[in-house]
């Protein structure tokens, strides 16, 4: 072949490949990949999202396509997908609930991270929660146990003192006297909207002060057990006398905008609310909000919970390293700084890292960073009640029945608390529930 034909030819390669948008390394020149993140409405993912620009700026190969939508939303649609294989994300935002769960049916991939990114710097029960036999399936993006938080105003006009650890009967009392709904003031708020995550996260929890649990060794229900009917009942009542009207309708963020706007004394939820509570661009209050362990009952168990949303994988994507490379850089010390720098060190994700607890930064603009991490932990999914259980989780049990549950008693439990049934008949209720799915499920009752 003379040169100037070898010349020709090597012009046209490079203009078809050109042409196909190739370059001489067969690599993809000028057209970005898409991944598509499904992630839950709270004030965190959504500045995730807000930030999201500089990953992208770093990875200008890829865009992101975000698919926002509220907590019971998110966990059908993800869930429904996965289990079919559906393929429609490529990045989940996930519970520790989900992880061993979903990691045993090999619906998500191992994530593996380069040194940098400091895996030995996650809190120890935060990894555990996050892992399936020792493998990493989710990377945390923040981590919450649960506290009080409370007017210091209303509670000093009051004379009420918060104790260091308080008791049910302490917090009912003080919502009594506190509440003022002539004013706007309503003495607490609880979660009441019906979800294994939304209303059956706090009674859950509240049940484990009380000597409740959903199974007792054999797998045998406890619905019909004196514990959960003192749990249930002092929940009800506390929330009918001291608590906002259409509370059945109230999630995390109904309570959270609630608190905000000075409508409530006390409030019971995750610590991750705290930044949000105490922030003078979000919160009316936020120069009269105090922090306090989540209450006990006397039986050597508080309302404490531990929970993280984490980035994940499906093992359907077909973009596995481009996810890796999103999970890498959200869940990471840099992108802690980045939201440091752009929203303030009381702002960034909590709950995940030890460092961050170090840090003298954060320490200085977040009061309730010490009360967080004492909250996460102290607490134990493996040993969430006073009696002995069969299973891990303590806001949640971790069996694949429970998603199915948890939503069915919550129903009864948020019916209850809106008049439309009684307490012992939402008890009787769950229990016929959820001895008819751990039957179908092959666990004897």
């Amino acid at each position: 072949m003379s040169s100037l034909v070898k010349v020709v030819s090597s012009a046209l390669v490079l203009l078809v490949l050109a042409a196909c948008g190739r370059d001489q390394e067969g690599g993809s020149k000028g057209r970005a990949e898409t991944l598509v993140i499904a992630t839950v409405n709270n004030a965190d993912m959504i500045r995730m999202q807000k930030l999201s620009p500089d990953f992208m700026a770093k990875h200008p190969g890829i865009k992101l396509e975000w698919v926002i939508l509220e907590e019971n939303t998110l966990r059908q649609r993800v869930t429904t997908d996965i289990a079919t294989g559906g393929g429609q994300f490529d990045v989940l935002t996930i519970g520790i609930y989900e992880i061993p769960i979903w990691a045993a049916q090999n619906w998500l991939k191992p994530l593996q991270f380069e040194s940098g990114y400091g895996l030995d710097d996650l809190l120890p029960s935060v990894r555990e929660a996050a892992s399936a036999n020792g493998t990493l399936y989710g990377a945390p993006f923040y981590g919450e146990g649960s506290m009080l938080m409370y007017r210091t105003d209303l509670f000093a006009k009051a004379n009420l003192v918060m104790p260091r650890q308080p008791s049910w009967a302490f917090v009912i009392e003080a919502a009594k006297r506190l509440n003022d709904p002539e004013n706007g003031v309503y003495g607490i708020c609880l979660r009441g909207k019906a979800g294994w995550g939304e209303n059956m996260a706090l009674i859950t929890a509240m049940g484990n002060a009380f000597g409740a649990r959903w199974f007792d060794e054999n797998w045998k229900a406890q619905f019909d057990q004196p514990h959960w009917k003192d749990a249930l009942q002092a929940y009800v009542d506390v929330m009918r006398q001291a608590g906002p009207p259409g509370a059945s309708s109230n999630g995390f963020n109904e309570n959270l905008a609630l608190f905000n706007s000075g409508r409530c004394a006390i409030w019971l939820d995750a610590t991750v609310a705290a930044s949000f509570v105490s922030n003078p661009k979000e919160s009316q209050v936020a120069e009269n909000v105090g922090f306090s362990s989540a209450p006990e009952a006397g039986r050597g168990k508080t309302s404490g919970w531990l929970w993280a949303w984490n980035l994940a994988i499906p093992a359907s994507s077909r973009k596995a390293d481009k996810a890796q490379a999103f999970i890498a850089w959200a869940t990471s010390r840099d992108y802690i700084d980045l939201v440091a720098a752009k929203e303030g060190w009381a702002n960034v994700p909590p709950g995940t890292r030890s460092s961050l607890y170090r840090n003298a930064n954060y320490l200085k603009a977040a009061p309730f960073a010490t009360q967080t991490l004492k909250a996460i932990e102290s607490a134990d999914i493996h040993k969430p009640t006073e009696l002995p259980v069969p299973y891990t989780g303590i806001q949640y049990v971790a069996i694949p029945q429970f998603q199915s549950i948890g939503m069915s008693v919550g129903q009864q439990f948020s019916a209850a608390l809106s008049g439309s049934i009684s307490v012992d008949d939402a008890l009787r209720n769950a229990q016929a529930i959820t001895e008819r799915e751990m039957s179908r499920a092959g666990q004897a009752q």
